[in-house]
Formats: structure tokens, C-alpha cells, sequence
């Protein structure tokens, strides 16, 4: 697949999927503790999402990044939008905007 096509892909992953996390790993078994982190968070807030592993697909890892001129992963979107990675959304936890957004 061609980065260009990657990123068509990531478009409809994410135009297809209320809430979609771009992650080092799966669910069950997060490949690092940012990713934990966010799959630990929306399990609390008990929303229903989806993953998309990186670390099965280079250029997907690379295509994301691009895709949302945002460096780190995971990254997590909601609704289309894209909201951030393991810091913003810990601390849109904590102070109750992301249990917002997903409702």
C-alpha cells in the first residue's frame, strides 16, 4: 500500500468508527504504557471502540502521523475529530470533558 492509500484508508477508519485508537498493540494486550493508559481510561468511561494496531503495519505508524501532523502514538479520534494523545486525553479524563465527548 502507498502512503497516499494509507491515508484513504485511515480517513475511513475513522469516518466509519464513533471512536477509533491508534495504538502500539491490541486491547488486551497494549505494547506500551501510553497506549495502556488510554485503553485503561476508555474501559473506565466503558465505551464501546476500536483499535487500530501500528505496530502490524510500518506504514500505517508512519501514515497516522502525517495523517494527523501529531508525532506520538496512541491517538485517539471521536466523532471524526481527533483529540490527542495519552496526556490530553488523561487529562481530559480527569477533568471530565472526554467522558463528555463520548456521550
Amino acid at each position: 500500500m502507498t502512503l497516499t492509500e494509507t491515508k484513504e484508508q485511515i480517513k475511513k477508519d475513522i469516518e466509519n468508527n464513533k471512536v477509533l485508537l491508534f495504538m502500539k498493540g491490541n486491547k488486551m494486550a497494549p505494547q506500551c504504557g501510553f497506549s495502556a493508559q488510554v485503553v485503561h481510561i476508555l474501559n473506565q468511561l466503558d465505551v464501546e471502540f476500536e483499535i487500530r494496531d501500528v505496530l502490524l503495519d510500518e506504514e500505517l505508524r508512519q501514515g497516522i502521523k502525517e495523517y494527523s501532523d501529531w508525532p506520538t502514538i496512541p491517538q485517539l479520534y471521536v466523532n471524526k475529530e481527533f483529540i490527542g494523545g495519552c496526556d490530553i486525553i488523561t487529562e481530559l479524563f480527569q477533568n471530565g470533558e472526554l467522558k463528555d465527548m463520548l456521550s
